[in-house]
């Protein structure tokens, strides 16, 4: 059990702890199930990208898959070596095109023609021949939430069949594209396995005319998108996931690279928050607590459900919006939830924060970004420090 008395009294709140041992064993979890295969789990960075997260992770055995250069830079400081990175992501710039192929990471996952040509022309100029994947759009309803479903035509992700089919045979006559992957990823809080396994299907046969005609993939990216338990969702297990995938690859000599993000750490992350006080307005009853959308911003953005639990209270319960100090009607961490009575500097935890919680805080209402803590053999240390005002104005120049 975790002490969060302890660890609020100890580093103040709010407070992000995430769970080391948890993300440990989610992640032997995982590779255990892929185990029968040539295999890489690439942990998805945008889920949690804190420095010693990476760093667990990489001690572990893990690649990285990447959105952004910062994400990369990212990944190599925590020692994640070069070729498990994947740079991954809809929108790269060319300065970024250039660093990643300077950098001689794995492969550049392609979401388009327009960007092939990027790379193209940039590895023209760097005298590399790129290594490349292509994220192929199998039109599949991932059946999750809309915000976070990217393999329907109607999302911005990847290509569609026959695109990616002229993709591939423009790369392969390239002298400066070295197609050696292919990817998809059809959403996020992946719940269905029929869904994984269909797309999978179609992505494999794409896969294996491409090596008819001397296109050789060597790596079959599934992506991520694993859900996790945030309420009473039925959740797939690891070992059905992987198999669902090999029931695909039958004749196919190829790496299966995995990208969990939510999978690891989702369930491993706590936000710890203290209650300020009690508000009635009408018959509505709220408890204003000390963190804000700012901090965690998935109930807000997504209405998404955290469990919410007043840490050492019992009794009568009622119902309760817990909210946040933020003008914004949007602020807040549970609606409608039975929670009992509360009082001042009392202590909430938000369960399964672990992932996207953190990594999409901001400064809005100039509030700085909270502390980050973590669990590893029943020992807590600091990971990030919490910002200061100094922090928040440190960038801003030509004010007087």
């Amino acid at each position: 059990m975790i002490d969060f008395k302890n660890l609020a009294k100890k580093y103040d709140t709010p407070l992000y702890v995430y769970d080391f041992d948890l993300i440990e064993n989610n992640f032997k979890d995982l590779k255990e199930a892929f185990k029968a295969r040539k295999s890489l789990i690439c942990y998805a960075v945008k889920a949690n990208s804190n420095l010693s997260v990476l760093k667990k992770l990489n001690s572990l055995g893990s690649g990285a898959d990447c959105v952004s250069i910062g994400e990369i830079k990212r990944a190599l400081l925590a020692g994640i070596p070069k070729y498990k990175i994947v740079f991954s992501g809809v929108g790269k710039k060319d300065s970024e095109i250039e660093e990643a192929l300077k950098l001689d990471i794995l492969f550049i996952n392609l979401e388009s023609e327009a960007e092939m040509l990027r790379v193209e022309e940039i590895a023209r100029k760097l005298g590399k021949k790129a290594r490349i994947s292509i994220r192929v759009n199998p039109n599949i309803d991932p059946k999750t939430h809309p915000y976070i479903s990217t393999g329907l035509h109607e999302n911005k992700f990847g290509v569609e069949i026959d695109v990616a089919k002229r993709m591939y045979l423009k790369a392969h006559r390239s002298s400066f594209l070295e197609p050696v992957g292919i990817h998809f990823h059809i959403g996020s809080q992946l719940t269905e396995l029929e869904p994984i396994k269909e797309a999978s299907q179609i992505v494999a046969d794409l896969t294996k005319s491409l090596i008819k005609i001397g296109i050789d993939i060597k790596f079959f990216d599934v992506g991520g998108g694993l859900g996790i338990k945030y309420k009473d969702e039925k959740t797939i297990k690891p070992y059905d996931y992987a198999q669902a995938i090999f029931s695909t690859l039958k004749g196919l000599d190829v790496t299966v690279v995995c990208e969990p993000g939510r999978f690891l750490v989702g369930n491993a992350g706590y936000f710890l928050t203290k209650v300020l006080y009690e508000k009635i307005s009408g018959k509505k009853r709220f408890i204003i607590v000390d963190g804000g959308m700012n901090d965690l911003l998935r109930p807000s953005l997504y209405n998404a459900y955290h469990r919410v639990e007043v840490v050492g209270k019992k009794g009568d319960e009622s119902l309760a919006d817990v909210v946040g100090p933020v003008c914004e009607s949007g602020d807040f961490f549970a609606k409608d939830r039975l929670l009992p009575k509360t009082e001042h500097n009392d202590l909430i935890v938000i369960y399964s924060a672990g992932a996207y919680g953190f990594v999409m805080s901001s400064n809005y209402n100039s509030r700085p970004r909270v502390a980050e803590v973590a669990i590893e053999n029943k020992n807590d240390r600091i990971i990030r420090q919490r910002e200061s005002f100094e922090d928040l104005i440190a960038k801003e120049v030509d004010f007087i």
